[in-house]
């Protein structure tokens, strides 16, 4: 079966310039959201902008496995940084992601766990995650790049108490709003998943102080990333 990648980025920059590399481009418009289907560096594509939030986010991976019948899913955007050692304009690619919002455990389950599931953190895949890795060494050498878990959640997380209980429930390196909903959607749909987050902020007090900064830069650096994949997929 034929790979074709579909390709959810979160900012208006990155979705343009990769927009604008499509060949043999078709816009396809389902509900309020439009999708673009076509080649990126050789490579079968669908691309689409999800809007914010964990529903928008599975709501959109579920959309391109129906109507454009995708095998891998690539998510990219930025994160805050968890870690004391990932800093701003450093890249996270996700090995699995939780739930720092899902609470059921007045019926015995561990915080973060999504009742009924089979996993606790879902996974991503190893391959997407190598390639990913090798593509930013390259086109974005200057950058460094951390392998690890995310937590995603519907906040956008800029206080020190918030950003701590993350750190100690969860352990991961970077929490954000959108990843690991597809990661669930792509794991009940069998499908391979990537999550790519340039840091923008420390989640902390000085988090909207920083975001706007660091979004251009993040957002070039996750678009010429995602190109070098595709010509090496």
């Amino acid at each position: 079966m034929a790979r074709k990648i579909g390709i959810i980025g979160a900012m208006e920059l990155e979705v343009e310039k990769l927009i604008e590399a499509m060949e043999e481009k078709k816009e396809t418009k389902i509900g309020i959201r439009t999708f673009y289907e076509g080649k990126l560096e050789g490579t079968d594509v669908v691309l689409a902008r999800c809007g914010v939030g964990k529903v928008n986010a599975g709501i959109c991976v579920q959309m391109m496995v129906d109507r454009f019948g995708i095998t891998d899913i690539i998510n990219t955007g930025v994160a805050g940084s968890l870690n004391e050692k990932i800093d701003i304009g450093d890249i996270v690619l996700a090995t699995n992601a939780v739930y720092h919002d899902m609470e059921a455990v007045a019926f015995g389950y561990e915080r973060g766990q999504v009742p009924q599931m089979d996993v606790f953190a879902f996974p991503t895949s190893p391959e997407l995650v190598e390639a990913a890795e090798k593509a930013c060494l390259k086109v974005n050498p200057d950058v460094k790049v951390f392998k690890g878990r995310i937590a995603s959640g519907d906040q956008f997380i800029a206080d020190k108490e918030t950003k701590n209980n993350i750190k100690k429930w969860f352990d991961p390196m970077c929490v954000e709003m959108e990843g690991c909903a597809m990661a669930h959607a792509a794991y009940i749909n069998g499908i391979n998943c990537l999550i790519i987050r340039a840091i923008s902020d420390k989640a902390d007090d000085s988090a909207e102080e920083d975001y706007p900064t660091f979004e251009r830069k993040a957002a070039i650096h996750c678009a010429a990333m995602v190109r070098e994949m595709m010509r090496n997929i």
